[in-house]
Parts: C-alpha cells; sequence; structure tokens
C-alpha cells in the first residue's frame, strides 16, 4: 500500500500521520530510485513510440499487401526489380504512383486491399518497391 492510499478524509489527524510515516519509510535514496527508474521508462517507452510512428516500415507493409501481386506479375501489376515495366509508371511521377496506390487505378486496389493501411504506410511499401528501380 503505497502513501496516497492510506490519505484520506482523515489528513488533518491520524491519516496524516500515517501518510508522513509511510512517506519517511520510502524517503531518500530508494524513492529516488524508484522515481527515476519510473520516469526513464516512461520516457524511453515515448521515444520508442514515437520511433515507430516517425518511420513506417515499407519492407513489412509490402510483404503483407503487396508481394502477392507485385512478385508474381498477377493482374498486370509491375513486378519488383523490373525496370521496363516500372519505367512508364516513374515517368508519370512519384505523387501519381502514390495516388495510383492509395486510391487504386484499373485491378490496383486502393491501398492494395488493405483499408487500415494509412498514406504515410503506403507511400512506404511503394518506396521499398521502387528502390531496386531508381
Amino acid at each position: 500500500m503505497g502513501p496516497c492510499a492510506i490519505m484520506g478524509p482523515d489528513i488533518g489527524g491520524v491519516g496524516a500521520i500515517r501518510f508522513f510515516h509511510r512517506l519517511k519509510m520510502h524517503s531518500g535514496d530508494m524513492l529516488m530510485k524508484r522515481l527515476a527508474t519510473l520516469t526513464l521508462t516512461g520516457v524511453a517507452a515515448l521515444a520508442l513510440s514515437a520511433a515507430v510512428q516517425a518511420e513506417p516500415d515499407g519492407e513489412a507493409i509490402y510483404n503483407q499487401a503487396c508481394m502477392a501481386c507485385h512478385m508474381t506479375g498477377a493482374a498486370g501489376a509491375p513486378i519488383k526489380g523490373d525496370e521496363a515495366a516500372w519505367a512508364p509508371r516513374l515517368e508519370q511521377g512519384m505523387e501519381t504512383l502514390y495516388d495510383h496506390s492509395i486510391n487504386g487505378f484499373q485491378a490496383m486496389p486502393a491501398r492494395g486491399g488493405f483499408t487500415n493501411l494509412s498514406d504515410e504506410e503506403v507511400k512506404a511499401a511503394v518506396d521499398f518497391m521502387l528502390e531496386p528501380v531508381l
């Protein structure tokens, strides 16, 4: 039971005495170490969360949502690494490629059929797919 658990409406009397007694038992180096550990753990978790959110993993998204068609050429999909197949598409510009990938185009379903993907995740998959030909 921590110091806050013993506080109650009786804070001016016996409750206050118990509170300060408990606080004294947990004061000093041990309390500071616990607080420092909790603080550092929280900061590390936030930093990791921000890093994960900052850069989608294009390869993982490609493997999940794009590979089935772009590895086999199904439905006329350009195969990853095939410069001749990608050249006319690249001539249209990256924004057009992103738009077709996000919104769909001809046989290409919007977001590769994975409607839960964000625009940034789709763009990361497109960037990964085009690395060999750029």
